[in-house]
């Protein structure tokens, strides 16, 4: 049986959603005030010395925050890992102390050195910095206990970009029974509004020994403590500085040698170029690239590829990111107006300039403009995209946007559009409680020789509470709605995804909460003819010591709008409009992420299309604490196909070496090997940042074909960066 949607049978599901969330259901959780919790910053005009001992004389008159409420495994009471933190400032730096007791011996993990550590492998503390009073946007600054810095941009209500890094300075001390921090972040470092002596704050702290994660003010079970809804209050004596126009640049330098052995060309080269920033004020700024070059960027991790569309990888470039929110939360996962990723990745990115930032306390614009030059068969092309929100309600905000991609150079008319533009409106919900959420834009392709059916809307909803968690999302995309710079995954389609989710929370034992969940997709054409439709029931099981447990059981349906091989290999194709359906199951484990070895791992199979698929997934990770760790990724896929259909065994292996000398020396090799590509990638880099935000880089990476083994490509670079300000 297949559900064709109905427009009033939406409006009554969407209806009954909202007053199921409407309900008062028992347990759900109370939202305190930012005035409950508050600490004063005094300024000082002693000298603090960052070196983490905590002894210097503005924290022995410092005001305290202490008596850290659980968060997880449950959010009721204190914590018994408690942790107290001292603020101070002077006229270009923000202090930090911090004191971390540690109730249990042994050794606090740490997974490694390296900047931006992964939250639940490392003991830390973290603080989210709401600097514009937005309880939406803002930055977030941590430290391992091993003495690894954190740092990030903080967007739509909480989450943390850590592709992000800016100059500041720690230090830690480690005890018997605790472990002590400072830091001094400057407040050149980061933007907030001028004139204003009162920030939103909150601090977090993550003890795995006992398997405690805690915040100050306190934050429900069900969000994460970096959520900006439930910040405490930073006071300060007088406003933070007001810094005028500062000027930053990065100038680097790089060479590069390379082989193509299917060509048998050697080629070497050399770059400079620069990237700056220009400080408008302490909420505003400029952006500035010229002639920017992203080899030291981490490759991405590969994939077996079964899908039916484009897969999807996130922008890693530093250029790309701060303000990044503006352009790359536009749309849904699925449908992207603009992703920056589109630049520069078939041809060099000679400059680009992008102005982005606060113009008062309601509204926020970001502009960005890209210029890419010719390669190969890719004409040159501008990219400008501009956005401009308005803060509405306590949360919420309403936005509109442009993108545009115009070709500059020679282009092929017959083949190449001189421009492409999307234009559109959204508005994005987030109830002071943050229990309300969701999203709802329209949104319109301009092009040469648009027609119908150039359009994308979509509306979603979700409601979550400590126990309840239930979703809506609708999405309509025409078979014309064409962004190329952006990311649509498909076209021509109607989508309805409904869900809900439950969860018990246990007062005692080592499980710490379980329970139900089902979600269903439909996807339409353009005639309202069901083309995919999934109904999954899923199980979570959660141990206190973070370990996790989850399977589902679904069931699919499929008609094919093209040609499709199973494998992705090039075999023989199912053909269009046959149509499928099956049911297959998935069970994963992830471990405690305390011990020295710890995994995550999958077992999946049953039917896939007009045969069967079974396979499993895992991820190893052994760790020689601190100095970094021996990783293996392993996929597995045996597809079984009938006759005169190709099978398939797909294999995908990933080991890595993360090694971290000190705090500023690394070094990474991963290798990758994809049977279903025949390709085996090497990228080896090591980075020595020898000041602040100033690097040096030499990375070496190739391809080779491994049956018969033939190395195809190889190249080493080596890249210097300096930053002055």
């Amino acid at each position: 049986m297949h559900i064709v949607p109905q427009t009033s049978s939406f409006h009554l599901f969407l209806l009954l959603m909202w007053l199921t969330g409407s309900l008062s259901l028992r347990g759900q959780d109370s939202h305190p005030n930012r005035s409950d919790f508050q600490i004063r910053a005094e300024q000082t005009s002693i000298a603090i010395k960052i070196d983490g001992s905590l002894d210097d004389q503005a924290w022995k008159t410092a005001a305290k925050a202490t008596d850290f409420f659980l968060v997880l495994p449950i959010d009721s009471g204190y914590a018994r890992a408690q942790t107290e933190v001292m603020v101070a400032y002077d006229h270009d730096n923000f202090y930090m102390a911090i004191l971390c007791h540690d109730p249990l011996p042994g050794r606090r993990p740490a997974e490694s050195l390296r900047r931006d550590f992964s939250f639940g492998k490392n003991d830390n503390f973290l603080v989210f910095i709401d600097t514009y009073n937005d309880q939406t946007n803002g930055f977030s600054f941590g430290i391992s206990a091993a003495g690894a810095q954190w740092d990030g941009l903080q967007a739509n209500g909480g989450s943390v970009s850590l592709d992000w890094d800016c100059k500041w300075r720690s230090a830690i001390q480690n005890g018997a029974d605790s472990w002590s921090a400072e830091f001094a972040i400057p407040f050149r470092s980061i933007r907030y509004k001028d004139g204003i002596k009162e920030w939103g704050i909150n601090f977090s702290r993550l003890d795995l020994k006992t398997a405690e994660k805690s915040s100050w003010a306190p934050v429900p079970r069900q969000f994460p403590t970096a959520s900006l809804a439930f910040a405490g209050t930073l006071l300060f004596d007088e406003p933070p500085p007001k810094l005028g126009t500062r000027f930053s640049m990065i100038p680097y330098a790089s060479g590069r040698t390379s082989r193509d052995n299917q060509l048998g060309e050697t080629r070497w080269s050399g770059d400079v170029g620069l990237d700056a920033k220009v400080t408008l004020s302490t909420s505003m700024n400029i952006d500035l690239t010229v002639n920017p070059d992203f080899s030291q960027v981490e490759v991405d991790r590969q994939v077996t590829n079964l899908d039916r569309f484009e897969l999807f990888f996130p922008e890693r470039r530093q250029f790309f990111l701060e303000n990044s929110d503006l352009f790359a939360s536009l749309g849904t996962n699925s449908i992207r107006p603009f992703f920056s990723r589109r630049i520069g990745l078939n041809a060099p990115v000679h400059a680009g300039m992008r102005l982005s930032g606060k113009i008062n306390e309601d509204w926020r614009i970001g502009i960005m403009n890209v210029q890419t030059g010719k390669q190969d068969q890719i004409p040159a092309a501008n990219f400008t995209v501009a956005a401009l929100q308005k803060k509405v309600l306590q949360r919420s905000n309403i936005g509109f946007f442009v993108s545009n991609k115009l070709l500059t150079g020679n282009y092929n008319a017959d083949e190449q559009l001189k421009y492409n533009s999307v234009v559109g409106a959204e508005f994005n919900l987030a109830s002071q409680d943050n229990r309300w959420t969701g999203k709802a834009f329209v949104h319109q392709a301009l092009y040469p020789g648009v027609e119908g059916n150039a359009t994308a809307y979509s509306a979603a909803a979700t409601y979550n509470t400590q126990k309840w968690e239930l979703f809506v999302a609708q999405a309509r995309v025409g078979s014309n709605y064409n962004a190329e710079a952006g990311f649509i995954r498909r076209k021509g389609y109607h989508q309805l995804n409904p869900g809900v989710s439950y969860r018990w929370y246990l007062q005692k034992g080592t499980i710490a909460n379980h329970g139900p969940g089902m979600e269903t997709s439909f996807f339409f054409d353009e005639a309202l003819k069901v083309t995919d439709q999934e109904f999954q029931l899923n199980y979570g099981l959660q141990w206190r010591d973070r370990s996790r447990l989850s399977a589902f059981v679904q069931h699919s349906f499929i008609r094919l709008l093209a040609p499709f091989d199973p494998t992705n290999t090039g075999g023989k194709t199912l053909s269009t409009d046959a149509t499928f359906a099956w049911n297959d199951f998935r069970i994963s484990y992830t471990s405690n992420s305390r011990n020295v070895f710890n995994y995550e791992a999958s077992l999946f199979g049953g039917g896939y299309f007009n045969g069967e698929r079974y396979g499993c997934e895992a991820n190893l990770n052994y760790r020689v604490q601190p100095y970094g760790s021996i990783g293996l990724f392993l996929a597995y896929n045996s597809i079984d196909l009938p006759d005169p259909f190709t099978d398939a065994d797909l294999v995908l292996l990933g080991p890595k070496l993360d090694v971290t000398f000190t705090n500023n020396i690394f070094f990474t090799t991963f290798l990758q090997y994809n049977s279903q590509i025949e390709n085996l990638n090497v990228n080896t880099r090591f980075q020595w940042r020898f000041a602040p935000v100033s690097d040096f880089f030499i990375v070496y990476s190739s391809n080779s074909t491994p049956s018969p083994w033939q190395n195809t490509n190889r190249a080493l670079v080596a890249k210097l960066s300096y930053y002055f300000n």
